[in-house]
């Protein structure tokens, strides 16, 4: 039956030619009433047709919707939470077994892009691990530049390791930037605004080597499993990413910086409320044993105010 046909996130912005932050936005503001299955968040065909409808001005018919879908108009208020690291699920977890006041939307977005979004009032929480390859600092100078005249407060998450994948061995003898640059040598590189593809940029930046120096920069994947995955069936000699990774999809990791994984929030009136939450979890034991239980992590800094902007 058509009425029983729903959409992911993904499949809808595909559908409407838009951004996953923009469907989350649009399921934010109540224009796209969505509910949750499992992890998932999803929205009903009819309900697409009749946001279609209503951006065209024309009339629409309403239909009745099942006692247990979670609608914008039930109270709850959305947060937007972007990101790639499996923290955030665990954050999310703890934000809905705390209250039910809010309901975290996860959206896997690049750091940077995240960082843009917010920017754009798009995205609630935001993730990020952007290093200024001129202070060595994480984060802080891109969020003072983008959200200028803002309000906001930083809060570390965790730290972790970054550097190379590269195959069991490391039979092409990797060990450093440049070693990028050699013959024989195939990369395979993160999208854009990711904070493995800025991480790379600065150092090639400041070394003064040429993208075009390199074999497979062009190549992307969107995410760290992607990366090491290319490097473990041998479609690459190496890859930039975190070290969690490595574990998981059985390459060698080269390390080569401690990155500062970072929580941004906009203080607004409206926003305080969950930001205290959000705070008051990431001192909890609970959380902090959660994540301990995750090889990679770094939490001497977990929950320690970073930066904050009145």
């Amino acid at each position: 039956m058509a009425n029983d046909i729903s959409y992911t996130t993904e499949e809808i912005a595909k559908i409407l030619k838009i951004s996953k932050l923009t469907v989350y936005d649009l399921i934010k503001k109540g224009e796209l009433p969505a509910y949750r299955v499992g992890r998932q968040m999803r929205v009903d065909a009819e309900d697409l047709e009749q946001y279609k409808h209503r951006a065209k001005g024309n009339p629409i018919r309403t239909y009745a919707k099942p006692d247990e879908k979670v609608q914008a108009s039930s109270g709850k208020k959305t947060i937007v939470i972007t990101g790639q690291d499996v923290s955030l699920d665990i954050l999310t977890k703890h934000i809905e077994k705390h209250t039910q006041a809010y309901r975290p939307l996860r959206s896997h977005v690049g750091s940077l892009d995240s960082l843009i979004s917010m920017y754009q009032g798009q995205a609630d929480l935001v993730s990020t691990h952007l290093l200024d390859g001129d202070t060595g600092v994480y984060n802080v100078p891109y969020i003072q530049k983008l959200l200028v005249g803002f309000p906001y407060i930083v809060i570390n998450l965790v730290s972790r390791a970054a550097g190379f994948y590269v195959q069991k061995g490391n039979p092409k003898q990797i060990h450093h930037w440049r070693d990028l640059t050699r013959a024989g040598v195939k990369m395979v590189n993160r999208e854009k605004g990711s904070g493995a593809r800025v991480l790379l940029d600065e150092q090639l930046r400041i070394l003064g080597i040429s993208s075009k120096e390199i074999d497979g920069y062009t190549h992307e994947e969107s995410n760290h499993l992607g990366v090491a995955g290319k490097v473990a069936t041998g479609q690459a000699d190496v890859g930039v990413g975190i070290e969690k990774a490595a574990y998981l999809v059985g390459v060698d990791f080269i390390p080569f910086i401690q990155e500062r994984y970072d929580l941004v929030m906009i203080k607004s009136p409206q926003n305080m409320a969950w930001i205290e939450l959000v705070r008051s979890i990431l001192g909890s034991e609970d959380f902090k044993n959660e994540l301990r239980s995750i090889q990679g992590y770094d939490l001497s800094l977990t929950g320690k105010v970073m930066i904050e902007v009145e």
